[in-house]
């Protein structure tokens, strides 16, 4: 069966970091883009974050300088490290995975997680 899982939200403290992973199984990610979307409550799900197979990567603004997308292959694993969270960066966090190079469009991505909690506040 292919999944992607994400792990790694929590609740933090503004200022605070956090690093999510997003691990597949039953397929290999290496010649995939993967994106970081999330969702705040009452809002509609938006890019975050995407990285192409061969390691370019793009950032919504606002994240950029905060956030930062990387992969290891080996482990068929992405990750997106959090500094400098904000409150308004809190939302259901999701993966996807799509053959197409990096974009935002949620219809091009064919693999999704079933989302990571993550909560910034004090």
């Amino acid at each position: 069966q292919r999944q992607l899982v994400e792990s790694g939200g929590g609740l933090v403290q503004p200022g605070g970091s956090l690093r999510l992973s997003c691990a597949a199984s039953g397929f290999t990610l290496d010649y995939r883009s993967i994106g970081w979307f999330r969702q705040a409550a009452g809002k509609e799900r938006e890019g975050v974050s995407c990285i192409n197979s061969d390691g370019r990567s793009m950032y919504v603004d606002g994240v950029e300088g905060r956030f930062t997308i990387s992969r290891n292959n080996a482990k068929n694993t992405v990750y997106l490290q959090m500094n400098s969270l904000k409150p308004e960066d809190t939302g259901v966090y999701y993966c996807a995975a799509t053959t197409y190079q990096c974009n935002f469009y949620l219809g091009s991505f064919e693999y999704w997680g079933q989302g990571t909690q993550v909560t910034v506040s004090s």
